[in-house]
C-alpha cells in the first residue's frame, strides 16, 4: 500500500491551523472558516477518528482586539495580546463546535512540559483520556507565561508544537494547514514556474534548502518551521502533510488518499 492510501487508515490525527488561515488579511477573525473547521472536525469525530486541533492565532487576534497594527514585538505586549486573544478564540470555538454537539477542551502547553518526564506523562494521560471520551482537545502554546518561547520562537508558530504533540500522543498523521499549497521547488510568490512537490520520502539537505520565507505579519510560521516539524514527526513514525488551509475540504481529501499538498513520509523503523 502506498503512503497516500495508507493515510485513509489514520485513526489519530493532529491538525494544526495557522494564524493566516484563521484571520482575514486585516487581522480580524475569519468566522466562516472557523465555523467550517468546527464542522469538518466534528464530522471526523463522528466518523470514528480521534482529533486534536493545534490552533494558532491568539497573539494575532489579541493584537487586533487591542488595536495593534501588526504582531507585537515586545514580550510583554505579546503576553498581553495572547491573554486577550486566547479567551476570544476559545469562546468562538466553543460556540461553533457546540452547534455540532461536539465537546472541546483547552490545553495550553510550554516546551518544558514536553521535555520533563513526569509532566510529559501527565499531559499524555490527559490527551488520552479526552480522546477516549470523544473530546477534541484544542492546543496552543501558553504564550502568557512562555517568555522563552516568545523570545526565541522555539515552537515556530505552533508548527514544532504540533509535531511534538503528534509524537506525544502517538498520532498516525499530522496535517499542517497554512496559506500555501505545500513545498515548492521555488518560492511560488516570486517564481511562476515553481512546481509543487507532492511527496517527500526523505528530508535531505536539498529539501531543507528549498524552505524559506516568513509568514504573515500577524503570525510567525514559515516553511522552515514546517520542515523542522516534519523532521520531528517523520523521525518518530508520524506522516505529515502540508496543505492550504483556505479550503478545509482538503482535510477530507487527504484522508481519502488524494494527492493534496506535500506529504512528508514517516521513516520506517528498521
Amino acid at each position: 500500500m502506498d503512503t497516500r492510501n495508507e493515510l485513509k487508515n489514520s485513526k489519530r490525527i493532529v491538525i494544526k491551523i495557522g494564524t493566516s488561515s484563521l484571520t482575514h488579511p486585516n487581522g480580524s477573525l475569519h468566522y466562516a472558516r472557523m465555523e467550517q473547521l468546527a464542522r469538518v472536525l466534528s464530522d471526523l469525530r463522528n466518523s470514528g477518528k480521534e482529533v486534536v486541533l493545534v490552533s494558532s492565532g491568539a497573539i494575532g487576534v489579541g493584537a487586533e482586539r487591542l488595536g495593534c497594527k501588526e504582531r507585537p514585538k515586545e514580550v510583554e505586549m505579546k503576553q498581553a495580546a495572547a491573554a486577550v486573544g486566547q479567551a476570544i478564540l476559545m469562546q468562538i470555538y466553543e460556540k461553533f463546535f457546540s452547534e455540532y454537539n461536539q465537546v472541546i477542551a483547552q490545553i495550553l502547553l510550554t516546551k518544558d512540559v514536553l521535555e520533563d518526564s513526569i509532566k510529559k506523562i501527565n499531559a499524555q494521560n490527559t490527551f488520552n483520556t479526552l480522546l477516549k471520551m470523544g473530546v477534541i482537545p484544542i492546543v496552543n502554546e501558553n504564550d502568557t507565561v512562555a517568555t522563552e518561547e516568545l523570545q526565541e520562537s522555539i515552537f515556530g508558530d505552533n508548527d514544532t508544537l504540533s509535531a511534538m504533540v503528534a509524537v506525544l500522543i502517538e498520532a498516525d498523521l499530522l496535517i499542517l494547514l497554512s496559506d500555501i499549497e505545500g513545498l515548492y521547488t521555488q518560492d511560488p510568490r516570486d517564481c511562476p514556474d515553481a512546481v509543487l512537490i507532492d511527496t517527500v520520502p526523505e528530508i535531505t539537505d536539498e529539501i531543507e534548502n528549498l524552505a524559506g520565507g516568513v509568514g504573515s505579519s500577524l503570525g510567525t510560521g514559515g516553511m522552515i518551521t514546517k520542515i523542522s516539524a516534519a523532521k520531528i514527526a517523520n523521525n518518530n513514525g508520524v506522516n505529515m502533510v502540508i496543505a492550504n488551509g483556505e479550503n478545509l475540504t482538503n482535510i477530507h481529501r487527504i484522508l481519502e488518499g488524494e494527492i493534496v499538498g506535500t506529504l512528508f513520509e514517516k521513516r520506517t523503523q528498521e
